[in-house]
């Protein structure tokens, strides 16, 4: 079914863990007749936690699409997860939506991933809507949580409802857009909101601006006009309370969803041909540009590829482009998703969606998370770098098949999980966000897919880099009976920069018989061809760089992987008979470690940044834990509710299982996210200590 773009509304529901978020979305549902259920996610009864991780924990562990239809608009709902290891969740979801309703707490107030998710809206260009649940909790202040919200998102946060009463007391809900005439009983003053209201809201259109300074006030048609360019401009942010438990608030959200939420068409998206941009139009008859924003493993209909469609019109049984492969690819069903529940899409006769649709594409093993549609491309996704890393094993011999199937599905639905297959331990190392990211995928490996794992303590990803220039040569000679293995190689080595570009470090100037270069940027490595007068023969060039390449790998002075590094080749020799490829493979590797040990090599940490949200009461404590553990303060602000968000950078070894020393020190009341930042040199005395611990482990193998 082709629907009218402009009836309808997409939007994802984020926000810090425990703030009402899956409540908020399963009462929504019902309220608005979509499902017939009392559901309670403490009961484990929730529409939207449906897995079993889900109702054995009482929070989601990943992003629930949903919908439903109310005041004659469809409304496509994402129920994102709340903990911060699972934030690759909410910044795919957000790709697909036009408005991210960011719910918040009103009695525990800003947290740690209510910011997170304000800034990943900012970063999709969502329109924003802030959401206050828990309004009839006890010793609840609305003034002070709105003036919180102002100070840390800023003055534009304003509520367009107030409730009338709070905690025990609490009777309805007042709206400062159309004021009551007897607005006594509300926590604020009514009209002064209202005033401000509409003078943020008028701010998108300067004749109405105009006009009103002037004395005309806009009418009430026109302030719902300007509302909705106000949100999808992000010039305003409408702040909304409300109470699931006694469904006060509820449908005044759901109207006002409906009248001022931004309709696909109102929030500009751009595509790609080749290099050139353009505005994408969501019109059905325009050329098609979709987006697969999230994959999840089903037990009962395999792989669901769940896709936003942006331009276009997406037809079950099509032949479409797919930057997942080369070839055209034939789209299968098309099914409609309300949260565990999947049905094929209606339609007059054939199965078929327009802009602004979301759905779920069944059995495509070549559409994987971040591909696009059609032939216009759509920008990457981009995830956080995943941090701390575990080597796992099947507990049972003979479940490597199934554990390695296992991973791979998890890998799929989670684009913050990595896994590597190690070949010189032959070990698979799983890394994720977090020590709780990971105990989740032991869990799910367990519950899911019935396998269990041994695992090692995390490791720290080092790496090694050099601080100095420095050249060698090394000869290859050995003499085994028949065929000789022969190979010489002169290289020079040079530190190279993180974030300089290949064409402004490889000159001429710098390298005057530069032939060609190659540039691998997973390592930041460039190797340059300066041979001249065919002292090495072009054939075995490939060869001096897998030789490069596999050392690089191995690391040189403490077994981890190099970078930032580049090595010239300026001259060697062969021999017309023992010389081969094997012979300049091994002399590229051991000339690269013999160079390497002269060129002041250095062990690079990863640093990354902290934002710790903890009670005024611990700031001090974890301050001073943070500096033992040599983080850096970068500043700190009031979150509201009795509430510090301490902002710092620390090395990633020393914070790895910092969860368990925060809810040490602060109750449990403590909550941090933490990102890769950058890698830089670790200290003298601790790069010793990684050096000898890389040693003694090699003896001991």
């Amino acid at each position: 079914m082709v629907r009218n773009v402009s009836d309808l509304r997409n939007f994802a529901v984020c926000g810090h863990g425990s703030s009402g978020k899956t409540s908020l979305v399963d009462t929504l549902l019902v309220r608005s007749g979509a499902v017939k259920a009392n559901p309670s996610v403490d009961a484990g009864t929730s529409i939207c936690d449906f897995d079993e991780e889900e109702k054995h924990h009482h929070h989601s562990v990943e992003a629930t699409l949903a919908h439903f239809d109310h005041a004659g608009k469809h409304f496509n709902v994402i129920d994102t997860p709340g903990y911060p290891e699972l934030v690759g969740q909410m910044i795919g979801s957000l790709r697909a939506v036009e408005t991210a309703l960011i719910v918040v707490d009103a009695h525990a107030g800003v947290k740690v991933n209510t910011r997170r998710a304000w800034r990943e809206a900012e970063e999709a260009g969502c329109g924003r809507i802030l959401v206050l649940t828990k309004i009839d909790a006890d010793n609840v202040n609305i003034p002070e949580i709105v003036a919180s919200l102002q100070e840390t998102f800023g003055p534009s946060c304003l509520p367009l409802n107030l409730p009338i009463g709070v905690s025990n007391d609490l009777k309805g809900i007042a709206s400062t857009l159309s004021p009551p005439s007897d607005a006594s009983g509300a926590v604020m003053n009514v009209q002064a909101i209202h005033e401000a209201l509409v003078e943020s809201i008028i701010e998108v259109d300067e004749d109405a601006m105009e006009r009103y300074f002037e004395g005309t006030a806009p009418t009430k048609q026109e302030l719902a006009g300007l509302l909705v360019r106000a949100v999808a401009e992000r010039t305003l942010t409408p702040i909304f309370c409300l109470s699931t438990k006694q469904n006060i608030g509820v449908t005044e959200l759901m109207d006002a969803l409906a009248a001022f939420a931004p309709s696909p068409d109102l929030l500009p998206r751009q595509g790609h041909k080749g290099d050139d941009w353009f505005p994408l139009d969501a019109d059905p008859s325009a050329p098609l540009a979709a987006q697969v924003f999230k994959t999840r493993i089903d037990p009962f209909v395999q792989k669901l590829s769940f896709v936003r469609v942006y331009s276009g019109t997406l037809r079950k049984d099509a032949m479409i482009e797919a930057s997942a492969t080369r070839k055209g690819l034939k789209i299968a069903q098309l099914l409609d998703v309300q949260a565990g529940e999947t049905h094929p899409v209606e339609g007059n006769g054939s199965q078929e969606v327009g802009p602004g649709e979301i759905v779920a594409i069944a059995k495509c093993e070549e559409l994987h998370t971040g591909d696009s549609l059609g032939e216009i491309e759509l920008p990457d996704l981009t995830f956080p770098e995943p941090m701390i890393a575990l080597a796992v094993e099947p507990k049972s011999r003979g479940d490597e098949a199934k554990l390695s199937g296992a991973l791979h599905k998890i890998t799929e639905e989670d684009c913050t999980i990595h896994l590597e297959h190690d070949p010189e331990t032959k070990e698979m190392v799983l890394t994720g966000m977090s020590e709780l990211h990971l105990a989740l995928i032991q869990e799910r490996l367990h519950r899911r897919d019935h396998v269990d794992i041994k695992t090692h303590e995390p490791k720290v990803p080092y790496r090694e880099t050099i601080q100095t220039n420095a050249e060698g040569s090394y000869r290859h000679k050995k003499q085994s009976g028949g065929a000789g293995q022969f190979a010489e190689i002169h290289i020079r080595m040079l530190p190279l920069p993180e974030g300089i570009e290949v064409e402004e470090f490889a000159t001429k100037d710098r390298f005057p018989h530069m032939k060609r270069t190659h540039y691998d940027p997973k390592s930041n490595f460039l190797w340059i061809d300066s041979v001249v007068g065919g002292s090495i023969p072009g054939n075995f060039m490939p060869a001096i760089e897998k030789g490069f390449q596999e050392r690089i790998r191995q690391g040189v002075v403490a077994g981890c992987p190099v970078q930032n590094i580049c090595v010239e080749v300026h001259y060697g020799k062969d021999h017309p008979v023992d010389s081969n490829e094997t012979a300049f493979k091994t002399a590229a590797s051991k000339a690269f470690a013999q160079v390497f040990k002269e060129a002041r090599p250095a062990i690079l940490e990863p640093v990354v940044n902290m934002h710790v949200t903890v009670p005024e009461g611990n700031v001090g404590d974890v301050s001073s834990d943070l500096s033992g553990r040599r983080g850096q303060m970068a500043g700190m602000e009031q979150s509201g509710g009795g509430m510090t968000t301490i902002e710092a950078k620390a090395p990633l070894s020393e914070v790895a299982t910092y969860a368990r020393t925060l809810s040490s020190m602060t109750g449990g009341q403590g909550s941090f996210t933490m990102e890769f930042s950058h890698y830089e040199v670790v200290p003298g005395n601790i790069q010793q200590q990684i050096v000898e611990a890389a040693k003694h482990s090699d003896e001991e193998e």
